[in-house]
């Protein structure tokens, strides 16, 4: 009866450096799920890259002259849902329209203004803010909607793909595994990947994204993403939840507690025996259910993935100079730790001056 309880035991990960055993800190056993090896992640102010995992100690080596490839934790901050990500590609659809009206001079500002104000309820303030935003992207490059993706292809300090898909997170977190999985196998390159609920971004050398659009679809995705997920910490550290509550590991046994970092190695020798067993054993497939179902969202995918191969959703990608005003928060995200506030505005302003004299209105 001491073992029986679906609440899974949650703990902190010891952050060490590798090779000396010096303690640096701690962090969240759900940072942890979203990282791999070789990420560089900010702890206390300072980088480091993710080696190795033993039990609940993550090893790290100083990364001082890399850049930060995980964003900022957000911790138990919701995703955005799939039908809120949904309603707002259908607003930005309608601005978008009122906008090409714009042009033949039938739509004024003014007239769209208005309409932000009655659709959203908001003051005038609010949404003349947001129709510059919304113009500025439009001028600059292009909205994407509920008809229509886009991805820029940018060349900063390292290749980027910034995918401009309003669908939440775990929509944009399953798309982007299977998409950097499927080029990082092509390339044999290890390839980067941020995820928000605007949007997600794919940073490497070799990225050959119409090859792996051409090849995901709906009726392969799940198989793709199982691959994936096969050697990441998210699913070992699932798996070690679906085994407790099963009882393949226990955390009371003759009145005596196991820490959760001796169930963790406990169920690292479990998943290895489960495998040799077989790969289709109900536990590790419950685990990977727990990953696609619970964590990402694969169904929801999979409607994006149909609407694509209907052609009711077109994807583009384009060559750009710099980041559109949607996407440049992807940019940001894995700095944000490092940049202090005043620094975030300076930069916002420079990058809006340069979209603003791209398009010619200085």
């Amino acid at each position: 009866m001491t073992n029986i309880g679906t609440i899974p035991e949650e703990s902190y990960i010891t952050v060490k450096l590798a090779g000396s055993e010096e303690r640096i800190g701690a962090i969240d056993e759900g940072f942890l799920e979203r990282m791999k090896r070789g990420d560089v992640f900010v702890l206390g102010g300072s980088k480091y890259e993710y080696g190795y995992v033993r039990g609940m100690n993550l090893y790290v080596r100083s990364a001082t002259h890399k850049n930060p490839t995980i964003p900022s934790w957000f911790s138990e901050m919701l995703p955005l849902s799939f039908d809120s990500a949904n309603e707002i590609n259908r607003f930005r659809l309608l601005i978008k329209e009122k906008l090409d009206k714009g042009k033949d001079g039938k739509t004024k500002k003014q007239e769209i203004i208005k309409f932000i104000q009655e659709y959203l309820y908001l003051p005038e303030q609010t949404a003349e803010a947001i129709y510059n935003y919304m113009n500025e992207q439009y001028k600059f490059s292009e909205i994407s909607t509920s008809r229509k993706i886009i991805i820029e292809r940018y060349k900063g300090e390292k290749n980027y793909l910034l995918v401009n898909s309003m669908y939440g997170r775990r929509v944009n977190d399953a798309l982007s595994r299977s998409l950097g999985f499927l080029m990082g196998t092509v390339g044999g390159r290890d390839i980067e990947i941020g995820v928000t609920d605007s949007g997600f971004y794919i940073a490497g050398e070799s990225l050959k994204i119409e090859k792996a659009l051409e090849f995901l679809n709906s009726k392969n995705l799940h198989e793709v993403l199982v691959e994936a997920i096969e050697k990441t910490d998210l699913l070992a550290r699932r798996f070690r939840h679906c085994a407790s509550r099963s009882l393949m590991i226990l955390r009371t046994y003759k009145g005596l507690r196991k820490s959760v970092g001796k169930q963790q190695m406990k169920s690292h020798f479990l998943l290895s025996a489960v495998r040799k067993v077989s790969n289709k054993f109900p536990i590790l497939n419950e685990a990977r259910r727990e990953v696609l179902e619970d964590v990402m969202d694969i169904a929801s995918t999979k409607l994006v993935l149909e609407q694509i191969e209907s052609g009711l959703l077109k994807v583009e990608i384009k060559d750009v100079k710099l980041p559109s005003p949607f996407t440049l928060n992807l940019i940001i995200q894995g700095h944000s730790d490092l940049i202090k506030i005043e620094d975030k505005q300076a930069f916002l302003k420079r990058m809006h001056e340069l979209h603003m004299k791209a398009i010619g209105e200085e």
